[in-house]
């Protein structure tokens, strides 16, 4: 799935790998996470990371879209695959330094709005969160729609009609960050995993540098 994505993204904004080093292989908690990270033209920093654990039992797909080079939300995909599950959590948080037109990623979401919505639950992001990300959970006998409902979610978002043309990245940085830092601070499942195994000065770096290119 992680390459469909990759490859609607490239489509419009040609991808540049970026070499990480040894952030490309971690591990922690007993998972192993495979990361990887892109200069998006056009769009802005793209992010990809991989995991799996738990003798194969789960897997998890991460996919970050930090637009600095267009006016769009923070992107967040995410996917977990375990015990015969599968959960989809699309986040789009608020970076926007313009009016932005969303209602077609809303379209959407009614589409496909007989699908078994997951709670979220209460964070502290709430407020930057935006109304028209996805969260939903089911059997993965579900997964082949889950699948078209993030692709098409997707080609929403990166057609999105965004009013500012010429956009400042060092302001959209700074917009990000709020989240980044956020996160750093107050922690979250992966968060967490990472400070524990790699310490927070590491972890603050994967996260500002590799996964979010907030510095």
């Amino acid at each position: 799935m992680l390459k469909r994505i990759m490859n609607e993204i490239s489509k419009t904004f040609p991808l540049r790998e970026i070499d990480i080093g040894e952030m490309s292989n971690l591990k922690a908690k007993g998972m192993k996470f495979e990361i990887s990270a892109y200069e998006a033209e056009g769009l802005g920093h793209v992010s990809v990371m991989s995991a799996k654990g738990f003798f194969g039992l789960m897997k998890m797909d991460t996919l970050i879209i930090n637009p600095t080079k267009k006016d769009l939300p923070l992107y967040s995909y995410d996917r977990i695959y375990a015990m015969g599950n599968d959960t989809l959590i699309v986040e789009l948080y608020d970076t926007l330094l313009g009016e932005c037109d969303l209602s077609k990623l809303q379209e959407v979401k009614t589409k496909y709005k007989e699908l078994p919505l997951r709670d979220p639950g209460k964070h502290w992001y709430d407020d930057i969160k935006l109304a028209e990300s996805i969260s939903v959970k089911a059997k993965t006998k579900q997964s082949g729609v889950f699948d078209e409902y993030a692709m098409e979610h997707l080609a929403a978002f990166l057609n999105a009609n965004c009013q500012l043309e010429n956009v400042d990245e060092d302001e959209k940085k700074k917009k990000a960050s709020v989240y980044v830092e956020g996160l750093l601070k107050n922690g979250g499942p992966s968060t967490d995993v990472f400070k524990k195994e790699l310490g927070e000065e590491k972890t603050a770096e994967l996260f500002r540098k590799i996964l979010f290119k907030t510095v």
